[in-house]
């Protein structure tokens, strides 16, 4: 087929080719990239920022809390108030939100601002990660969404291996506001990889708030936001006191730290991978399979971390298999929330933050009563059976009420 055609007596214009399937998904994962620069790097650098601003570490810490609640406030409030917006200009428009944020960020002159500052950053997080999952499957070759979804969260994976060390350094060598310039800066070419490669997507269903919202309404969405507050918890439980671990536990020198949470990267990318596949093939057994590894790994790592050797392999499968529950439960959400997938698939995110809060949180529960920095490993194995026994029940609810509507 010709690739040009005349427009006048002599003359001819190149027609322009669409973007192929891998540019788009490399435009949205690159998103998803950026936003988890700009989610991790703030815990590497608090003492750099309370420092800066004139505020204890503690209090610093607010603004990691500030960012979170933006990501909770933020995936259900946008994508019932945007279901009406084509999906490539929601995109856009949620990554200038996201650039215009950390670009606040880098100017915030006081810690009030600098906490306004991340909230608003955080706010466009979940809604991102719902929509970009939502047109990735759209974009996916018959049989292959999870997959899709799965590259697409491959951006925050990456992030942890190459973004948040990249930022880090920035702002232990430049300054702290020079990591969150990083960030803006990616948003910004985000925005025109989007503009460029991501189609027009005129074929995409869009919705309105009331029907979004009908999303609430359902079990099975419920069921499995819950399965993933619970059962992700436990490896917040673990990664967030992972440092102290590899140090007192260990005996990692505290050099060796950075190279840790590298490995924990590489995991990530490799679970993405795996979960992508195993949803594609049977997406229930696949979850059983990514949660039971998760417990099984985590109990291994409080044995295992106690050897700097087995450790750093326990931190590498802690991660493939913390990673790999993610595109199966966005995809599950997808498949259970029936015309309200944008709220649904946005709420994933949100239930993943609070998840890392409340690993964090009772991970520091058993540390502060003194059961030592291997408890958080013994207790995240008991989250990710919660997780599964959560994931069972609903299960067994999905196919008892099929089987009553047969009847």
């Amino acid at each position: 087929m010709s690739t040009s055609a005349p427009v006048h007596p002599g003359r001819t214009v190149v027609a322009r080719r669409p973007p192929t399937r891998s540019l788009a998904m490399f435009a949205l994962a690159l998103g998803g990239f950026g936003i988890g620069t700009t989610e991790f790097v703030a815990m590497g650098l608090l003492p750099e920022m309370a420092s800066g601003l004139g505020i204890t570490e503690p209090t610093a810490g607010h603004v990691i809390s500030a960012y979170a609640l933006g990501v909770v406030v933020g995936a259900p409030l946008i994508a019932a108030l945007a279901a009406r917006v084509p999906r490539k200009s929601l995109l856009i428009a949620l990554m200038a939100a996201f650039t215009v944020g950390n670009a606040a960020t880098v100017l915030a002159p006081n810690y009030g601002l600098m906490v306004v500052s991340r909230f608003v950053a955080g706010l466009p997080h979940g809604a991102y990660f719902g929509v970009a999952a939502l047109v990735a499957a759209h974009l996916a070759e018959r049989g292959q969404r999870a997959r899709a979804v799965g590259l697409v969260m491959m951006g925050l994976a990456v992030a942890n291996v190459a973004g948040v060390p990249l930022a880090s350094w920035l702002g232990q060598n430049l300054g702290w506001r020079s990591a969150f310039a990083l960030a803006a800066s990616i948003g910004l070419v985000t925005i025109g990889a989007i503009w460029r490669w991501v189609p027009a997507l005129g074929g995409m269903h869009v919705t309105n708030p009331l029907t979004e919202l009908g999303a609430l309404r359902r079990t099975q969405v419920w069921m499995t936001l819950i399965t993933g507050m619970i059962g992700f918890g436990g490896m917040f439980a673990v990664y967030t006191y992972i440092s102290t671990t590899l140090t007192g536990v260990s005996g990692l020198p505290l050099s060796f730290v950075p190279l840790a949470l590298m490995i924990f990267g590489v995991g990530m990318i490799a679970g993405n991978l795996i979960g992508g596949l195993l949803a594609d093939r049977a997406l229930i057994p696949g979850l059983f399979v990514s949660m039971t590894a998760l417990g099984v790994t985590l109990g291994a790592f409080a044995i295992a971390s106690h050897n700097p050797y087995t450790a750093l392999v326990l931190v590498f499968c802690v991660g493939a298999a913390g990673m790999s529950m993610v595109p199966g439960l966005q995809t599950r959400l997808m498949d259970v929330a029936a015309d309200a997938q944008t709220l649904a698939a946005s709420l994933n995110h949100a239930a993943l933050n609070i998840a890392n809060a409340f690993g964090a949180w009772i991970g520091g529960v058993v540390i502060a009563a003194g059961y030592g920095y291997t408890a958080p490993a013994a207790v995240g194995a008991l989250l990710a059976v919660g997780g599964l026994t959560v994931l069972a029940a609903a299960v067994v609810m999905e196919r008892r009420r099929g089987v009553g509507a047969a009847r």
